[in-house]
């Protein structure tokens, strides 16, 4: 069965200041479609919206928070279940969104530290799925279990964009 695009739905403005992106890393995730072949060639688009995304697809990746806070006892956290909003936009181009996470001990929102394998094989994966081509999901919780996700906390689940995977 061909994958099939869902018309995309904005849900709101996102803050700056709770999500952050990284072109830096497009250099990755085209090394890691040199086999692929997609024309054209993926490209990041560090403007694009919400209006005009084509298509969007949320997942999660994994990475490190640190709290910024001086008056906080709580140092960081790792995630094993960081949203992350997959945009597509025409010609091939795409932009990811990465929700950060607030402390647990005293709310503010966490510097991240992305795990930026993860960020490369999901970004990778999704855009090899929109350009038609068939690949076996991978098992993304297989052992790479972690405490459980605070729905509260997450930024991604505050904006329905979270696939609150437990």
């Amino acid at each position: 069965m061909p994958f099939t695009k869902k018309p995309y739905k904005p849900k709101g403005e996102l803050s700056r200041n709770t999500t952050a992106m990284f072109p830096s890393l497009h250099e990755d995730v085209a090394d890691a479609l040199s086999d692929a072949f997609i024309s054209p060639e993926p490209w990041f688009n560090p403007t694009g919206g919400d209006d005009d995304a084509i298509t969007v697809y949320d997942t999660h990746i994994m990475g490190r928070f640190d709290c910024r806070n001086p008056a906080c006892a709580k140092q960081g956290w790792g995630s094993k279940k960081i949203s992350i909003l997959i945009r597509q936009y025409p010609d091939n181009g795409y932009n990811a969104v990465v929700f950060k996470q607030r402390c647990k001990a005293c709310e503010r929102v966490g510097a991240l530290r992305l795990d930026e394998n993860s960020y490369v094989e999901r970004v990778t994966y999704r855009l090899k799925k929109w350009a038609g081509i068939r690949m076996e999901t991978p098992e993304y919780n297989g052992n790479h279990r972690g405490p459980p996700h605070e729905y509260d906390l997450c930024e991604g689940c505050k904006r329905g964009y979270c696939q609150r995977v437990d």
